[in-house]
């Protein structure tokens, strides 16, 4: 199992699971290397950040996510900028499983169920 980088906001404690963080690092390589845009994509990895900072304070304002539904409705979703942050909530731990782009396919969402 991976390294997973841990924050502790208030009462919750959020988990950065490895996809999590390889995919802050892909979206904002990207738009750094690819977009030749530097600073926006300084810009888009503190909004990320500071969405996750939010989730951490009241993860249950955020809506449940409709592709991985649950009787207990663990799985939510937060949208941030293009990207949907996809987490799960289990007593007090937040679990950040991926970030994904808003336009892309739910199957994709689905795949973040199996994540630890």
């Amino acid at each position: 199992m991976g390294k997973q980088e841990k924050a502790n906001t208030g009462t919750y404690q959020i988990v950065l699971t490895d996809n999590a963080l390889g995919n802050i690092d892909e979206i904002t390589g990207y738009i750094a290397f690819i977009n030749h845009e530097p600073m926006n994509a300084i810009k888009v990895g503190d909004a990320i950040m500071a969405a996750i900072e939010k989730i951490g304070r009241s993860p249950l304002v955020y809506r449940e996510c409709e592709e991985l539904k649950t009787k207990s409705k663990m799985y939510r979703r937060a949208i941030c900028l293009s990207w949907i942050i996809i987490y799960k909530v289990i007593d007090f731990e937040i679990t950040i499983l991926g970030i994904i782009h808003s336009a892309r396919r739910p199957h994709s969402i689905k795949k973040l169920r199996k994540l630890k």
